[in-house]
């Protein structure tokens, strides 16, 4: 059992939870909580280090996720150092971030400028709950594998192509299907919005929205009806309902 918080390993999971610049050197990401390390071993991936508090170690839900799998036991005041929740849910892992699927689905997310956590964990949790293949976000978006977007996700990452790139805008020029992008007025109501085909959905920044250089490069601009007085929508819950529109056309679960 790891009782110090300066022992070698424990400071490297700590500066891993909290250094995007570590996790893209190294191309590994620390996930917290028993769905995600459930999620991760659904997707057929192992940690690369399983991080266990003494206190979780009598979880019967912890116990079964760990099996004939090794774990490293933490006490619980080290175990709540290393974990970024406010709650240290008991069970935590390293992993290797996934190389990005070459995805051809029906449907791929673009988010720039995203910066809210939990916004971009939500939009991420949503694609893969409505038949998105890939999700792309341009390096003005939260960390992707930081882990208030893993929690917020819900394991949503597991089952997604994602990636995170300089150049959004090349993305979009190279992208083989319809673009539309969420506008706050004038835009084409979404219910008559063409939803055939492979779609790629631009959701920009809070606050300022799409860009007016992404903005051009989309065929369809959609505005999403709201009652008189409502200005704008939070700009996951646009992304939850322009989504499930395009997943309700297309048949559910065809």
């Amino acid at each position: 059992m790891i009782g110090s918080r300066d022992n070698a390993r424990v400071k490297r999971w700590v500066k891993l939870a909290r250094d995007s610049s570590l996790r893209r050197e190294e191309k590994r990401a620390m996930i917290e909580g028993p769905h995600l390390v459930a999620e991760l071993l659904q997707a057929g991936l192992e940690p690369l280090a399983l991080l266990v508090s003494k206190s979780g170690l009598e979880r019967r839900e912890i116990q079964k996720l760990i099996g004939k799998r090794e774990a490293v036991v933490l006490t619980d005041s080290v175990f709540k150092a290393v974990a970024d929740a406010d709650n240290p849910p008991g069970i935590a892992a390293e992993i290797e971030i996934p190389s990005p699927k070459v995805a051809n689905s029906k449907c791929c997310v673009f988010l720039e400028g995203v910066q809210d956590p939990s916004n971009v964990g939500a939009i991420l949790r949503c694609a893969a709950a409505f038949g998105v293949g890939e999700a792309v976000l341009d390096r003005g978006c939260a960390d992707a594998w930081s882990p208030k977007v893993l929690r917020a996700a819900m394991g949503g990452h597991f089952r997604l192509g994602l990636r995170q790139v300089a150049d959004l805008r090349g993305e979009l020029k190279d992208f083989a299907g319809l673009l539309l992008c969420t506008v706050p007025a004038d835009g084409l109501p979404l219910r008559q919005a063409p939803l055939d085909g492979r779609l790629g959905w631009i959701f920009g920044a809070e606050g300022q929205g799409v860009s007016a250089a992404a903005a051009e490069l989309a065929a369809v601009h959609v505005t999403i009806p709201m009652s008189a007085g409502s200005e704008s929508l939070n700009v996951a819950a646009a992304a939850a309902i322009c989504l499930y529109e395009a997943f309700n056309r297309r048949g559910a679960r065809s």
